[in-house]
């Protein structure tokens, strides 16, 4: 660790749990006893069911779960005044077992948020004018093509711009509204949220995946986009000799974007749209709840309807010739699986990324700063035009800053964070062309699936 980042350790708090809820008179319990509707901040227990929170109700997504990275990643003000948004929520109780890895107010934390909110301003965070018109095109050119698609049947022509047209919906309207960040009302955000449905995703297994990965970013544990790929594909640089390393891994630079050429298919027909429960994070989170339950029916009718819409309908125009509506849906699925899986996994596999933030936890015990292992398991690429086809997205650093700030404002803040990174000695990587990022992410995948990170290089000669 740098010995000028600023960050602080520190002390545990002494008073058990236990001690606090007699004294309170409230109750104390473990971590995996907390009810469907309870969720565990900073070690106090909380109960959701009757909160009318400002951003919606879909925080009850997270009920029975530790969310304390999330409450902290999201509500930047806590720091100013720790009680005005807790007081809100109905205080039930203490978890006796709860730990953290990570830390927060560090002095890098401070400055950052201090610094990026003189430029932007608390409570200005939502999507700019410019995100709005670039809303209203996107959705305009994809109802659009859409229409053509079911109406005039499928081409190639059609093919290609359904999936540039369903990719930019992924990257510019339902991403910044699934989180929360495009407008400050939040139906505008659960309707717009509905995007990811409508181009053959789950707005809910979506949010259990996203926003999990954000929590947990390339924790080789917990980050359930790190775990996605496997046991194709080795996004984690696991030790040699672990059981994870398979010998066909040591090929996979050569077939990465194969593979991701399937997100699509791996997306629309994925069963876990069934009961929502995300398989690949349910070992960090628990998805079991009513509320998650009570959106099964409507993810099931808008799985049905895309389906309808953009894999039985070729089929139905082109009756005589299923193998050419075959290959307008192939075309189709892999431009949009291509367009949004290589800009997602260039943004956190790279050279020099850290793939264990938290390894100084482990190791000895300290906890780590969020904030600086948000940086350093992250990068930015591009400029203006990146901005424009990603909706800010290129920012992925910013991004996992502030993640409930519209990415329309990334382009904006980027020089100050890279700035006060440098001051602090936090690593800050940026790459000006998409394409070197995209050669650092393939260099990466060669170097994980052959452990040559872990290869020991010992001294030759004599003695």
């Amino acid at each position: 660790m740098p010995p000028n980042s600023g960050i602080r350790y520190r002390a545990p708090v002494r008073s058990s749990a236990a001690a606090r809820a007699t004294e309170q008179g409230m109750k104390s319990i473990k971590m995996s006893e907390l009810g469907e509707t309870e969720v565990c901040i900073d070690g106090v227990v909380y109960d959701l069911a009757e909160f009318d929170h400002p951003g919606g109700d879909v925080v009850k997504v997270f009920g029975g779960n530790d969310v304390t990275t999330q409450y902290r990643m999201i509500h930047h003000s806590h720091d100013l005044n720790p009680t005005h948004f807790l007081s809100q929520m109905k205080k039930v109780g203490y978890v006796t077992d709860y730990s953290s890895e990570y830390m927060w107010g560090s002095e890098f934390e401070k400055e950052v948020k201090r610094e990026v909110f003189k430029i932007v301003g608390r409570g200005n965070e939502w999507g700019t004018r410019g995100f709005w018109t670039r809303v209203v095109l996107y959705v305009s050119f994809m109802a659009a093509i859409q229409c053509a698609w079911v109406y005039y049947g499928s081409s190639v022509a059609l093919a290609l711009l359904l999936g540039v047209a369903q990719a930019f919906i992924g990257l510019n309207v339902q991403h910044d509204a699934n989180h929360g960040a495009a407008s400050r009302n939040p139906v505008i955000n659960a309707i717009l949220g509905y995007g990811a449905d409508m181009i053959g995703g789950s707005k809910y297994l979506w949010i259990e995946q996203h926003w999990t990965h954000h929590t947990f970013t390339n924790n080789p544990e917990k980050d359930g986009d790190a775990l996605s790929a496997e046991p194709l594909m080795l996004f984690n640089d696991y030790p040699l000799g672990d059981p994870r390393r398979k010998w066909f891994h040591k090929f996979q630079a050569i077939f990465f974007l194969p593979v991701l050429s399937f997100y699509w298919v791996s997306s629309v027909f994925n069963p876990q749209v069934i009961d929502l429960n995300h398989r690949g994070t349910m070992e960090t989170m628990n998805w079991g709840n009513s509320y998650v339950a009570s959106k099964r029916p409507v993810t099931i009718a808008l799985r049905l309807l895309y389906i309808l819409m953009n894999v039985v309908s070729p089929f139905v125009h082109h009756s005589a010739a299923p193998l050419t509506a075959l290959f307008h849906i192939w075309l189709m699925s892999v431009t949009e699986s291509l367009m949004l899986s290589v800009l997602f996994s260039l943004s956190h596999n790279f050279e020099h990324v850290d793939r264990d933030p938290t390894k100084l936890y482990k190791e000895t015990g300290k906890k780590v700063c969020w904030f600086k292992a948000q940086v350093e398991t992250s990068s930015t690429y591009g400029g203006f035009i990146a901005g424009c086809l990603t909706g800010g997205l290129n920012h992925q650093v910013e991004h996992h800053l502030f993640p409930r700030m519209s990415s329309a404002w990334y382009p904006y803040i980027a020089p100050k964070v890279r700035e006060i990174c440098k001051k602090h000695g936090v690593q800050y990587i940026y790459y000006p062309w998409i394409w070197q990022n995209l050669w650092a992410t393939v260099k990466y995948m060669h170097a994980s699936g052959n452990g040559t990170h872990w290869e020991m290089n010992p001294l030759s000669g004599n003695a």
